[in-house]
């Protein structure tokens, strides 16, 4: 009860579970009760019991084995066929002793499933059977009875492929010899089996009514019954004769049931068909039980011919033969007359109804058998049988079908051949026979297929022809020698037929309307009897099989067949003839009737003109081209004529030259004849009977009389068609007259701007290309004249600007010379050929710039150079010879990569080019042809040339992995000019050798892959070398940084290409590895970089660092170290083992310590530092003695050292041995500070700033990298130090040197800033173009990183030189203004670390500028005038308003809301980054500013229009979906840009792409915190469009965090009033503030908007106790006015509020024009005060009152105010 998704029955809880419940029954029962083995009491299918208890059958069948036969007896047909392989399966793979404990149980098992209804299964059945019976052999044996019944059956299954393997089982168990004796052994059982099923079962007992459909029920047994009759015969036919006598009486009891005869009229074909073969075998191997049942076999045979079932009637006229053969008084049981030949002839008379070919080969076998009783009246009974047969020709299925009419037509002809052969006596019965058969089913069957095309291209001609051969040899016409009774009889034959075929013939052609058709088929008749060899050949594919062979040679052809000729090997019609020789008939008739009918069709055209009379004259002379028909032609023209005395005696001798010149080369000359094939035909017919001089001569006139080209195409082709006459034609062809007329006409062809017919350039592609014996059809010096002038043609278009006017000459060439490269053999061992085919390919090799060719004849040449390439490959021999066209392609395209400059569309045309060439190649020749191989070598540069091309390659890739510290490399003559690497529009030599090679060897790879399914593409030469070098270069490129744009495009080539993984994977890893390794040894440099990125792409150093330590061995190896092992070395490293890591020190410290004795102490330092790089362990003892050692140098050898050295002079390996100090120094600091005492520091720190001082004293020397490397080394020095002082733990300290902190502090780091800060300035002086090559951008990062570490006080007392504006107002102390003034112009530098360096510098001075401006305007004079408003820094602020400028007009074509994508780095990149880092400054600079200066600073932006503008930009450069790149599926909340703080790190490159939209989203929300009040203003006055996207955008991303924020920075306020409280509710986005003095209180409520800040933000009032409420209010309205319109915080609105509240209640009057106590912009009290009423007003707002009202008054009491 499956289906895991059922409702189980309640209280049940656990699922049911087979095995369980026979647990439960042995436990209680101790026995199965019940449960068997395979009894034969069991009628259904059992199963071995699952579980213990039946020892006697567990002990002998496998548990799995059991598991699998319980299964096949499940009713699902997918379980059971499982079932079925799975035991097969297991049959091949356990044990023979296992296999044979299942034999007991497989008869049983096998004699159901190999009859099951699913046809897939009884396969698998016979399948597994076979692997069961190859595994126990012999012991199958004792169960051979039970099985052979269902072996049998099997073995005829109605499924081919069941039945077929049944058969094979049967002969993997029995050898052919053994197989008569197994079968009877087991004959009565097998025969039990059949008969049963034959006698005695039904559709219903054969399988289960109740779980089998009834249509699935007759299927079986239909097949059951199939299978029995068929295995019936297969049984007598494999048994031995005396078994099959002794089964004889067994088969009578069948053969005497009625029910047995019933199935010869059974409904289904199948077993009708199965019946009579049964009976076919019955009469061939028991004709005594045969003869017996007689009476009841001949009915049901001879009256079942009109069964035509496909399946039927093949088996039924078998049974026919036999009967017939066999049964001799046969028609004593059957009523011929009104049975048999009635159906016969309805049969016949239908053509077979469409089974001719079983049908009709029948007949004639049946004729011979058939006696005089049957026969009579014999002239009837013939009559009858040949209209029936020959009306069958008319029949549907004849009609449509060929074959079925060839058929019909063979047996026609045999039957009539065999009834005159049997009828060739004198007596007039026979005579009659006779003509009947010519006159009345012959010529009638001649005359009608004259009309008809089907009959005339079938085998009817032929069959005649044959006949009549057969009859004059029987008339003695032919000197066989033999003696022939009947020979007058023949004769006689012959003449009548003769006759009443030539009447036929007149009929048809003497007439002014004579049918084409018709003339067509007399001409072929004509043409088989003239030739009838050459139809037979034809023919002998098509012929059908008869089955019938006389016994006697033709001289006794009278005998009838023999019965057991029907068995014998099946013999065609030729051998039915037998005769000695074979030819076309020889009688005098013949030619006769020909000469009849030539002269007939001449007369008509002399007097007719007819065409259809010219053309059948012409296929007449085509098949008898004899003197005496020329002569016949002749004679007729003379007597029309009559002026024959007049003629040439020459042309009278012969009168085939003489019909020639006077009759067919006029007609060829007539004007305006379209047709002119069948004249040639004639000319060829006439030369025929002309000698080879005669020929020569006649067809040198016929090319100089100045004929069309298409007529000297015509003639050409037809020289062409057999050998006999281009033997002929032979001297004219290669003659120097059609020679020089074909050259002429190639030249008048080749002119630009001829207009050239087709039928032209056919003629020279035919001449071309028609090679015979492997010789040219012309004379080969025309032919190599012709082919220059082609090559020279094709050449000019190389030279020519401008090709445009020789396109559809061009295209002509090609086609010729396709047609020529495909159809001539050896056509490429002419050089003019291979040199034309070379200029094809060059020009499909060139960039359509060089050559300008269309598109479409690019495509042309193509073609044709595929077509050349082809022939060459199939039929030169298999090497690419020195000269041919594969070694000049290859040394050309060799040529073009090395020599001439290339761009990406040059290299790619020419690598497609290549690339069809090699696919050519490996199409057309077998995969281990050496044509590949040397082509491939000679396509490779050699060792030399690739180091040639190589060490021509830019060595401007060695800077970046130099100053990545992944490369320790050396520079022989380092000069500017060098590294100013300029942008070139030519690719490298070697970059385009690299790219082609691994096209071609991808090429290669994948079409092996594909055809051989091969690993590695081995056949190619060299190939770890190409890979290599490929690999190589994909480097470079990577060093390069893909930088000119063109190595950016060559690389999207080579991605495109599938070339990116440099083909590595066609290479076994460890030949690549060697390789790269042996290279990097030689070599170092890119090498080494080379296989540290193979290393890392294969993951060789987690899962193959045995196999990279097999390169070196041991570390001792590869010491002494050279620059190129220490490459190699620094790669291996990360990969080597502790072991081989803890040796290179120990060798190492060894070199470093006996530095005297050691002249390579940089390489040993450099091993050094590798290894420690890769964290191996030092002994704190070996690093005191290497320090102590460096410390020697200091003294020994100062000038290692550099300090105060002229770094311009330096070499490389000076400035690497420096470095390497450096480097040890920072590992010092990091990994080992504890151990330096106070001397070790002090060497430490002192070398640090002298080395920091020659740096800045060589700044002018930066162009070089080593000179950058030794700047940046120094520089990660100094912040390894900053680090380790600013954040060492307290344990480190303590053990440090006591006066180690202070030192670092009071000294080091200000005479380290006082150096690193003028750096930057100096670095942009020096070197003005950030694009340039030379631009030392490493040197800023790593000097920005130092920077970032430089104390606020060191900034602000700085002694950089003074840098002052005129007319700059300002209120910074010198020092400040200097550093704004110095770095401030860098914010827009195009230098991102420059840009990032100085806006963190900038940064940290900000929060000290605002206190400069002191109290800002409340220190200067307090005269009247409108708000006030003061200036942020006028340096920044003239940045800002640069910046401003050019972000204008960089985003002036991008709507607000639209998302501008700028390119990472370049220059817009830098000018928006510039403009948001002074925004970012200038935004801190406000917030950090008192509340009172904020809002003159926001006043100034107010009238600059600044930050309009900024929010503007914004909207542009934000994303419209800022998320935050880089977030996994798992994460809850999504990240933004607005969530994450932004890192603006100097040296963090990785997130440069959204460096932009993140600062751009970080400025938007410092803008909305910090200016509220502005950015609310602003969105109010902009347009709807504009209003709704920032609002939307607003919301949706900013307002949340903002609010969140705002809220939080309430909760978290560390600000405290006296009696007052705020509380804060984030879910609700409001603050309540409570003040209360007192009995007065007052409760506010604050809620911020959806919206914030763009939406105002409303306060409401909660409770208040003891306040007026127009007080309350003047107060509401203050400090909803505070936080509208200025820009702070909420705190900070309350807090002024209170102030306000705080003053009314001490007294202070407000100012009663603003009601408010304390100014809201400039936080002042009310001062100036009326005379009159005595009211004081703030300055600010009297100022705004006269100048708004125009008046002097005092706004209360109208008074004029004093």
């Amino acid at each position: 009860m499956g289906g895991k998704n059922k409702q189980r029955t309640k209280g049940n809880v656990r699922p049911s579970s087979s095995g369980r419940a026979a647990e439960v029954l042995t436990r209680e029962g101790g026995v199965i009760p019940g449960f068997v083995g395979f009894d034969s009491t069991v009628t259904e299918l059992s199963y071995v019991p699952a579980v213990h208890g039946a020892e006697d059958i567990d002990n002998l069948v496998d548990a799995d084995f059991r598991l699998v036969l319980r299964k096949l007896s499940k009713r699902d047909v997918v379980t059971r066929l499982k079932a079925v392989q799975d035991f097969g399966s297991m049959c091949q793979e356990r044990d023979a002793e296992e296999v044979k404990g299942v034999l007991p149980y497989w008869p049983r098992i096998y004699c159901k499933i190999s009859v099951d209804h699913d046809r897939r299964i009884r396969e698998a059945t016979q399948q597994a059977f076979e692997q069961l019976v190859l595994k126990v052999r012999r012991s199958l044996a004792p169960f051979l009875k039970s099985l052979m019944g269902h072996w049998i059956l099997s073995q005829c299954d109605t499924y081919t492929p069941a039945a077929s393997a049944a058969c094979q089982a049967f002969q993997a168990a029995f050898s052919p010899t053994k197989q008569p004796e197994a079968l009877s052994f087991c004959k009565d059982e097998i025969l039990n089996v059949l008969q049963d099923i034959l006698l005695k079962e039904t559709a219903d007992t054969l399988s289960d009514t109740q779980s089998v459909t009834e249509e699935e029920r007759e299927a079986k047994y239909v097949r059951m019954l199939t299978s029995s009759l068929l295995g019936v015969k297969r049984l007598l036919f494999l048994l031995l004769q005396d078994d099959r006598r002794a089964l004889e009486q067994r088969l009578a009891h069948l053969v005497n049931s009625g029910k047995f005869w019933k199935y010869s009229k059974h409904k289904t074909p199948q077993v009708r068909g199965a019946f009579f073969e049964m009976m076919c075998a019955l009469c061939e191997f028991t004709p005594e039980l045969v003869r017996s049942e007689a009476a009841r076999l001949c009915p049901a045979v001879l009256l079942s011919i009109e069964d035509t079932d496909p399946l039927v009637l093949p088996p039924v006229w078998e049974a026919v033969l036999h009967v017939v053969s066999t049964i001799p008084d046969c028609w004593t049981h059957v009523n011929a007359k009104k049975g048999f030949l009635p159906k016969l002839w309805v049969l016949l008379k239908e053509g077979g109804k469409g089974m001719a070919k079983a049908l009709h080969p029948n007949l004639m076998p049946l004729l011979s058998k058939l006696p005089q009783e049957v026969t009579d009246p014999t002239v009837d009974f013939y009559t009858t049988f040949f209209t029936s047969v020959i009306q069958g020709l008319s029949s549907e299925r004849a009609v449509t079908s060929p074959s079925e009419s060839a058929v019909i037509v063979t047996s026609a002809v045999e039957c009539l051949r065999y009834c005159i052969v049997h009828n060739t006596e004198e007596e007039q019965g026979h005579k009659k026979i006779r003509t009947m058969l010519i006159s009345q089913q012959l010529l009638p069957l001649l005359e009608k297929a004259l009309g008809n095309p089907s009959l005339q291209n079938g085998p009817l001609f032929l069959l005649v022809t044959e006949m009549l051969v057969s009859w004059e040899k029987r008339a003695s016409l032919r000197s066989n020698g033999e003696a022939n009774d009947s020979k007058d009889v023949f004769q006689g034959l012959l003449a009548d037929f003769w006759e009443g075929l030539g009447l036929l013939f007149v009929r048809c052609v003497d007439n002014e309307e004579a049918d084409p058709q018709a003339l067509e088929g007399i001409a072929t008749l004509l043409q088989v009897m003239r030739y009838p060899e050459r139809i037979k050949r034809k023919h002998i594919q098509k012929k059908k099989s008869v089955n019938i062979c006389f016994s006697k040679p033709e001289d006794n052809e009278k005998t009838e067949v023999e019965g057991d000729g029907v068995d014998k090997p099946v013999q065609t019609m030729s051998e039915l003839v037998n005769e000695k020789a074979f030819g076309s008939p020889q009688t005098q008739h013949f030619e006769d009737v020909v000469c009849q009918l030539a002269q007939l069709c001449l007369v008509h055209v002399n007097e007719n003109n007819s065409e259809r009379h010219l053309v059948f004259l012409s296929l007449l002379l085509r098949s008898f081209h004899t003197q005496r028909v020329f002569s016949t032609l002749v004679e007729l023209d003379e007597k029309i004529s009559k002026d024959g005395e007049q003629r040439d005696e020459l042309n009278i001798k012969n009168p085939a030259m003489q019909f020639l010149l006077e009759r067919v080369v006029v007609w060829l000359s007539e004007k305006g004849r379209r047709d002119t094939e069948h004249l040639v035909e004639m000319v060829f017919s006439s030369l025929y009977c002309c000698s080879w001089q005669e020929t020569t001569r006649i067809l040198n006139h016929i090319t100089t009389m100045d004929l069309h080209w298409g007529i000297v195409l015509q003639i050409i082709q037809r020289a062409c068609v057999d050998p006999e006459t281009l033997k002929s034609c032979r001297d004219w062809l290669k003659g120097s007259v059609l020679g020089e007329q074909l050259l002429g006409l190639t030249e008048e062809l080749c002119k630009v701007g001829h207009s050239s017919s087709s039928t032209s350039w056919m003629l020279i592609s035919i001449v071309l290309s028609q090679h015979h014996n492997n010789e040219p059809l012309i004379g080969e010096v025309y032919m190599e004249k012709i082919l220059e002038k082609l090559h020279a043609t094709l050449s000019e278009t190389k030279s020519l600007s401008d090709a445009g006017n020789m396109e559809p000459l061009i295209s002509f060439i090609c086609d010729v010379a396709s047609t020529f490269f495909s159809s001539v053999q050896d056509c490429l061992l002419l050089l003019s050929a291979e040199e034309l085919l070379l200029t094809v390919f060059q020009l499909t090799a060139q960039d359509q710039t060089h050559t300008h060719l269309s598109d479409s004849l690019l495509d042309k040449l193509r073609k044709v150079c595929i077509a050349g390439v082809q022939s060459l490959v199939q039929h030169s021999e298999d090497e690419v010879k020195e000269g041919g066209f594969l070694h000049s392609a290859a040394l050309w395209v060799t040529n073009q990569l090395l020599t001439v400059s290339m761009d990406i569309k040059s290299l790619q045309v020419l690598v497609l080019a290549v690339e069809s060439l090699v696919e050519t190649i490996i199409s057309d020749c077998d995969q281990d042809s050496p044509f590949l191989v040397q082509f491939f070598s000679l396509l490779t540069p050699s060792q030399t040339e690739w180091t040639r091309i190589r060490q021509a390659l830019p060595p401007q890739w060695v800077k970046t992995p130099l100053l990545a510290s992944r490369h320790r490399g050396i520079c022989e003559k380092p000069s500017m000019d060098i590294w100013k690497f300029r942008v070139s529009t030519w690719l490298p030599a070697h970059l385009c050798a690299c790219a082609l090679l691994g096209r071609v060897t991808r090429t290669v790879a994948v079409i092996v892959h594909d055809q051989k399914e091969a690993e590695y593409p081995s056949h190619l030469p060299n190939l770890k070398y190409t890979v290599s070098e490929l690999l190589y270069a994909l480097q470079w490129c990577k060093e390069v940084e893909y930088s000119p744009t063109i190595v950016s495009a060559y690389h999207s080539l080579l991605t495109d290409w599938g070339l990116s993984d440099g083909l590595h994977s066609h290479v076994p890893m460890k030949d690549l590895l060697k390789t790269l390794y042996s290279r990097s040894v030689e070599d170092g440099g890119l090498w080494s970089l080379t296989l540290e990125n193979y290393i890392h792409t294969n993951k060789l150093a987690a899962t193959g660092s045995a196999t990279v330590r097999k390169l070196y061995g041991s570390a001792d190896s590869l010491f002494p170290v050279s620059p190129s092992k220490l490459s190699t070395l620094q790669v291996l490293c990360p990969t080597m083992t502790k072991q081989d890591r803890d040796a290179l020190i120990t060798l190492a410290t060894a070199g470093i310590i006996n530095w005297q004795e050691n002249d390579n102490v940089y390489g040993c330092l450099a091993v050094l530092l590798c290894c420690l790089k890769a964290n191996t362990q030092v002994e704190e003892e070996v690093v005191q003695a290497i320090l102590a050692t460096v410390m020697e140098w200091r003294n020994s050898k100062d000038d290692w050292f550099l300090f105060g050295s002229d770094l311009s002079t330096a070499t490389a390996e000076q400035l690497n041995l420096t470095v390497e100090m450096m480097r040890f120094l920072s590992w010092l600091v990091t990994h080992c500070p504890t151990v330096l005492g106070g001397s070790q520091w002090d060497f430490l720190l002192c070398s640090m700033l002298a080395w920091l001082e020659t740096a800045s004293e060589n700044v002018s020397s930066l162009w070089n990298p080593w000179v950058q490397l030794f700047m940046c080394e120094n520089a990660a020095l100094i912040v390894k130090l900053n680090q380790f002082f600013t954040s060492s733990l307290p344990d480190e300290k303590e053990k440090l040197p006591a006066e180690l902190a202070g030192e670092w502090t009071d000294f080091f780091v200000e005479g380290i800033y006082n150096l690193l800060l003028p750096l930057p300035i100096k670095i942009t002086e020096a070197f003005t173009e950030p694009d340039d090559p030379v631009f030392p951008l490493a040197v800023l990062q790593s000097a920005g990183v130092a920077l970032t570490y430089v104390p606020v006080q060191q900034l602000k007392q700085n002694s950089l030189p003074p840098r002052f504006i005129a007319d700059q107002n300002t209120n910074l102390p010198e020092p400040l203004q200097t550093l704004l003034n110095t770095f401030c112009p860098l914010l827009l530098f195009k230098a991102r670390p420059l840009q990032i360096t100085v806006y963190h510098l900038l940064e940290k001075v900000m929060p000290q500028l605002p206190e400069c401006d002191g109290e800002g305007d409340n220190n200067k004079s307090d005269d009247d005038r409108d708000e006030p408003c003061l200036s942020p820094p006028a340096s920044l602020m003239a940045i800002l308003t640069t910046c401003e400028e050019l972000c204008d007009s960089i985003l002036a074509g991008i709507q607000v809301g639209e998302f501008a994508v700028v390119q990472p780095l370049s220059v817009e990149y830098s000018c928006i980054l510039g403009y948001l880092l002074a925004w970012k400054l200038l935004l801190t600079f406000f917030k950090s500013s008192p509340s009172h200066l904020r809002a003159h600073y926001a006043q100034y932006l107010k009238r600059s229009c600044s930050l309009n503008k900024l929010l503007l930009h914004l909207f542009k450069l934000m994303p419209e979906n800022p998320i935050y790149p880089g977030q996994g599926a798992e994460t809850k909340e999504t990240k933004t840009f607005f969530t994450e703080s932004l890192s603006l790190c100097v040296d963090n490159s990785k997130s440069v792409e959204w460096e932009l939209p993140h600062l751009a989203c970080s400025v938007y929300y410092c803008t909305v915190q910090d200016l509220p009040a502005m950015v609310r203003l602003w969105w109010n006055s902009q347009e709807k469009r504009v209003s709704a996207a920032v609002e939307k955008f607003t919301i949706k991303y900013v307002s949340p965090v903002l609010s969140a924020q705002e809220i939080s920075s309430v909760h978290a306020s560390t600000q405290l009033f006296d009696s007052m409280t705020v509380k804060a509710r984030s879910a609700a986005r409001e603050v309540i503030a409570t003040y209360s003095v007192d009995d007065i209180f007052i409760e506010l409520v604050i809620q911020l908007p959806p919206n914030y800040p763009l939406g105002s933000i409303t306060v409401e009032s909660g409770r208040r106790v003891g306040v007026a409420v127009q007080q309350w209010r003047n107060w509401m309205l203050q400090l909803s006015t505070y936080l509208t319109h200025q820009n702070g915080s909420i705190m900070e609105g309350l807090a002024l509020w209170k102030n306000n509240v705080d003053k009314r209640f001490e007294g202070i009057e407000d100012c009663m024009i603003c009601f408010s106590v304390i100014h809201g912009s400039n936080y002042s009290l009310p001062k100036k005060a009326c005379r009159t009423c005595k009211k004081k007003f703030h300055s600010a707002c009297l100022y705004k009152w006269f100048t708004s009202s125009n008046k002097s008054t005092c706004p209360l009491c109208r008074e004029t105010f004093f």
